[in-house]
C-alpha cells in the first residue's frame, strides 16, 4: 500500500514540531554522537586516557607511522611492532634506512650513500667508499654495545614507545567528536593541545588513532591493531656483522 502524500507531510510536521518543542525546552533533536559506539565517548579525559593505553598495551602487533621530533631531529617513521620486535623504514635528514630487530637482535640496511664518511674521517676515500659499497643494501647487525644500538632499537620497541607517546601532559580533557580515517573518534587533550592531542577509536576496542605530539615534537597514526606479520632475521649471505662498532656514518 503507497503511503498518500499528504499523509507524509503531517508526519514530517509533527515530527519538527516536537523538535522545535524539545528544543525550545533545552534538550535538542540532535543525534547521539555516541550512540552505537563502545561509550568511551562519554567517559571523564582521564578515563579515556587509560582505557586506550590500556587497549594499546593489551594488543599483540600495531603500524605506527607519522613523523617524530627528538634532540632535534624530524624522524619519518613506518614501523610495524609486535612483542619481540618490529620492522619498517626510518627517514632522518635525507638519509633513509630500514630497521629490523627480531628478539634481541637488530639490524640496519641501508644504501652506500648511508655509510659514506660524509667527514672523511678515515682519510681515505677509495677506503671509504669501497667499505660503503660492501655494505650497500645489507642488513648490518648492530652490536649490543655500539651507542647506535639504543637509539635505533627504541624504535622497534612496541612497550617502550607507545608507553612514552600516548601520555598527555597537563590538563586533559575531552575536545569533541571526531574522525580518522572514517572511523569515529573522541578527541582528548592536554592543556587545551599544548600537551597533546590523542584520538581514540569510538568503535570496536578504544584504540589510539592519531597522536599530535606536544611542542610540535610530530604527529603519528596508529594502524592494524592486532594484525600479525612475519618476522625474522635475514639470511647469512644479506647480512654483515661488523663486529663490536659499527662504522662511522
Amino acid at each position: 500500500m503507497t503511503a498518500n502524500p499528504q499523509s507524509r507531510t503531517r508526519r514530517a510536521a509533527l515530527v519538527s514540531a516536537l523538535c522545535a518543542l524539545v528544543v525550545g525546552l533545552g534538550a535538542g533533536c540532535a543525534e547521539d554522537p555516541d550512540a552505537g559506539t563502545n561509550g568511551v565517548g562519554k567517559l571523564p579525559a582521564a578515563q579515556i586516557q587509560a582505557k586506550t593505553k590500556k587497549a594499546a598495551g593489551s594488543v599483540d602487533a600495531v603500524r605506527l607511522s607519522g613523523t617524530v621530533v627528538t634532540s632535534g631531529r624530524t624522524y619519518r617513521l613506518d614501523m610495524r611492532l609486535k612483542e619481540d620486535g618490529g620492522t619498517g623504514s626510518v627517514t632522518s635528514e635525507g638519509a633513509a634506512f630500514h630497521l629490523l630487530r627480531v628478539g634481541e637482535q637488530l639490524f640496519l640496511k641501508a644504501d652506500s650513500a648511508f655509510w659514506t664518511h660524509e667527514d672523511g674521517t678515515s682519510g681515505d676515500d677509495a677506503k671509504d667508499t669501497a667499505a660503503a659499497d660492501k655494505l650497500d643494501g645489507k642488513y648490518v647487525k648492530v652490536p649490543s654495545g655500539d651507542p647506535s644500538y639504543k637509539k635505533f632499537s627504541v624504535f622497534t620497541d612496541k612497550d617502550l614507545l607507545l608507553d612514552g607517546l600516548l601520555t598527555l601532559h597537563g590538563s586533559v580533557k575531552t575536545d569533541g567528536h571526531h574522525e580518522q580515517s572514517g572511523t569515529r573518534t573522541i578527541r582528548i587533550t592536554g592543556d587545551g593541545g599544548d600537551g597533546g592531542t590523542l584520538d581514540v577509536s569510538l568503535e570496536g576496542e578504544p584504540y589510539p588513532l592519531r597522536l599530535v605530539r606536544a611542542g610540535g615534537a610530530g604527529t603519528l597514526t596508529f594502524s592494524s591493531w592486532g594484525k600479525d606479520f612475519p618476522l625474522q632475521e635475514p639470511k647469512k649471505d644479506e647480512t654483515v656483522d661488523y663486529g663490536k662498532q659499527l662504522p662511522t656514518s
